[in-house]
């Protein structure tokens, strides 16, 4: 525009176009510890020139509508894929560092003392046959190891339940996310079709997907509109534009299983669809993990139940009544000593025939049962046997702290990468501050210029 009212039209858009950079880099700098925040710059254009005179002329300077949001897309599908994986190995590290803690043998109160003290105490029964001291400590002894039998199994037990606490927690912020982001969907939409950046709200979104994709695995993409869809279970839906479907849990077989609903309300089992996530890892410690350890701890039990029956019922007690089972139940929750020799000590038998002080046979027999090679198919003892068991929780508590370590190293690499292309640099912003400051100042002078100009021509005419 060749004449004053253009010069203060040119002077105007650079004050608002540069005032609106100040303002951006302002929340830059403000959202420099923001997690999750995506830094942003006003990307500026000459305006539209005019002919005059058959001249082209400049109009100065604008702001593009759209505000450029530095953003990586494939950065943030990696880091979700590998926040997926870090979710379920800290579910396992964590239930497993609480399963090993029930294994504990170096206090000297374990299962394995247990046993220990037991076949110790059938030793000195051989020793003394008819002793009254000896039966009532065999006696203690046998109830103290069923008594760890049956604490160990019903503390694993409490820990299988309270992951099943863990997963209706779980699927209940699944499906507050899910809301989060349907409600960042339509506040996206609403904004971008006016033709502004919706990158706060974004950013938003971006978090809440990152925060859903530790508890569980999903499978995320936009549309055209903007809209996020988020799959589950193998293809299920969770989130689709401004709607939702709701994971829900129930118990199927004494534990709590994860179903996602359908549009009618029909529930469809997606558990073993869930591959990855915090579901994924108490799941998977509870179904296959901690019920091997229960499983391998019942046939501990029932072996010893079994072996050790087999040769008192066929030996002979201090009194002449009928022989006895020396334990009753099948596995570690319900063993227990005979209540009938718990009435009367002289039941317990040490002694092969009847009538016959001084027999120690059976008593030999059964503490030789410590050592004889009764478990895995004649190649482990009973100690073998649970120290195998005791080494393999070790084994599993140690695979999922490695596997943790390695998943949070992966995030934190992954992070410093995004801090890179979408993170804050107070020394760039800085810069661009005074950059914006002087170009500013030098559009208020302008118009400062064509004031004085303007008042000129005014005074001359008059």
């Amino acid at each position: 525009m060749p004449n004053i009212a253009g010069l203060l039209y040119i002077g105007r858009n650079a004050l608002v176009t540069q005032q609106k950079a100040i303002d951006i880099t302002g929340n830059n700098i403000a959202n420099v510890n923001t997690p999750g925040y995506s830094r942003q710059r006003l990307n500026m254009e000459q305006s539209t020139p005019i002919r005059d005179l058959n001249t082209t002329m400049s109009t100065g300077v604008r702001a593009q509508q759209k505000i450029q949001r530095f953003y990586d897309q494939f950065t943030t599908n990696q880091l979700n894929s590998e926040n997926e994986g870090l979710g379920r190995w800290e579910a396992q590290k964590t239930a497993l560092g609480k399963i090993e803690v029930l294994f504990d043998e170096v206090t000297g109160y374990g299962l394995s003392e247990a046993m220990s003290g037991y076949w110790t105490a059938w030793q000195d029964l051989s020793n003394n046959p008819s002793g009254h001291v000896e039966r009532v400590n065999l006696l203690s002894a046998a109830q103290y190891l069923t008594s760890t039998f049956n604490q160990l199994s019903g503390n694993i037990a409490d820990a299988q339940a309270d992951i099943d606490t863990n997963v209706v927690n779980i699927v209940e912020d699944v499906n507050r996310l899910a809301s989060q982001i349907a409600e960042l969907n339509t506040k996206i939409t609403q904004v971008e079709v006016t033709g502004h950046n919706a990158n706060d709200y974004r950013d938003q979104r971006d978090s809440a997907i990152f925060e859903l994709s530790k508890l569980i695995d999903i499978n995320s993409f936009e549309d055209g509109d903007g809209n996020a869809t988020i799959m589950v279970g193998g293809g299920k839906p969770l989130v689709e534009g401004a709607f939702t479907w709701n994971l829900s849990t129930a118990e199927d077989g004494g534990v709590q299983k994860v179903y996602w609903e359908d549009s009618s309300g029909t529930a469809h089992d997606i558990t073993d669809r869930i591959e990855s996530g915090e579901l994924k890892g108490w799941m998977e410690t509870r179904d296959v993990v901690i019920s091997d350890y229960m499983a391998r701890l019942d046939t501990l039990a029932g072996a010893i139940i079994e072996e050790v029956n087999a040769l008192h019922n066929g030996g002979f007690g201090l009194v002449g009544d009928s022989q006895y089972a020396f334990f009753t139940g099948t596995n570690a929750g319900d063993i227990a000593v005979n209540s009938d020799i718990v009435d009367d000590v002289n039941r317990i038998a040490a002694a092969g025939e009847a009538n016959r002080p001084g027999d120690e046979s059976v008593a030999i027999a059964i503490a030789n049962l410590q050592s004889a090679l009764t478990m895995s198919g004649g190649n482990a003892s009973f100690d073998d046997y649970y120290t195998s068991l005791v080494g393999d929780v070790g084994s599993d508590v140690q695979t999922a702290n490695l596997n943790y370590d390695h998943q949070s190293s992966m995030i934190q690499h992954l992070e410093n990468y995004r801090e890179e292309v979408s993170g804050v640099s107070l020394d760039e912003e800085m810069v661009n501050l005074v950059k914006f400051q002087h170009a500013y100042n030098a559009a208020a002078r302008l118009i400062t210029v064509t004031d004085e100009m303007m008042e000129t021509i005014i005074s001359i005419a008059r």
